[in-house]
């Protein structure tokens, strides 16, 4: 029987990840960064940015733990498997799966439905890559917006007067904020997001590859009972 700090392997080495993200925003919003960021949006993207990256993280734990669950049943029939080869498991599923590669070139239906469980792990995904990819467009947004937002006083200036010329400068280094705050929340986002992805990506990855060799054992084990039956 597994001990229960592995049942969930992958699920917790998210939470590690996420512990580790908390903290770092936390040290940010202590230091004022957080705060000074939203204060100077004008646009009040950061404040799009910030939910959305909220919403796909909350998304991220969810995938998370489903898929820690999935491993977990996972490592419990390759345990049950392991009894019925023997001691010689593993030199077993190697010589199995060769024989397998042969006897399932005929059976498009159960490979067609290791596809189809692979393409349902992977697409589980998309949507947080997408959202990554529109954290980043609308930080991109945001840089238009606060350079529109900082040449548009540029078409007032009609003569050169010292206080006219401060309160334009004024003017223009809050529409340069803009465009440098709203970029810096959906570059940093975007990349976290990301990152967390790619993880539970290759654990999902792990997961098809370890699934169909186990799947085309079990196959090839049932096709020799039958024969030797």
């Amino acid at each position: 029987m597994q001990s229960s700090s592995t049942k969930h392997r992958v699920f917790l080495q998210s939470l590690v990840l996420l512990g580790m993200i908390f903290f770092a925003f936390f040290l940010a919003f202590e230091q004022g960064f957080i705060e000074l960021t939203l204060k100077n949006d004008r646009s009040y993207l950061s404040y799009v940015i910030l939910l959305l990256y909220l919403l796909a993280t909350l998304h991220w734990v969810f995938i998370c733990y489903r898929l820690s669950a999935e491993t977990t049943a996972l490592e419990l029939v390759e345990h049950e498997l392991q009894f019925d080869f023997g001691s010689q498991s593993n030199l077993a599923i190697e010589r199995y799966f060769v024989e397998a590669t042969e006897l399932t070139k005929q059976g498009g239906r159960y490979h067609g439905l290791l596809e189809a469980f692979g393409d349902r792990i992977s697409n589980r995904h998309a949507t947080g890559h997408f959202i990554s990819d529109i954290l980043l467009k609308i930080g991109l947004l945001g840089t238009i917006i606060g350079f529109i937002l900082m040449l548009l006083p540029v078409a007032e200036i009609k003569e050169f007067e010292a206080n006219l010329m401060q309160q334009l400068l004024g003017k223009m280094s809050g529409g340069m904020a803009v465009a440098l705050y709203t970029t810096l929340a959906g570059l940093t986002t975007s990349m976290l997001l990301k990152m967390q992805y790619q993880i539970i990506d290759s654990s999902a990855a792990k997961l098809v590859t370890r699934t169909s060799e186990l799947s085309e054992l079990r196959f090839v084990g049932k096709v020799k009972d039958i024969g030797e039956a």
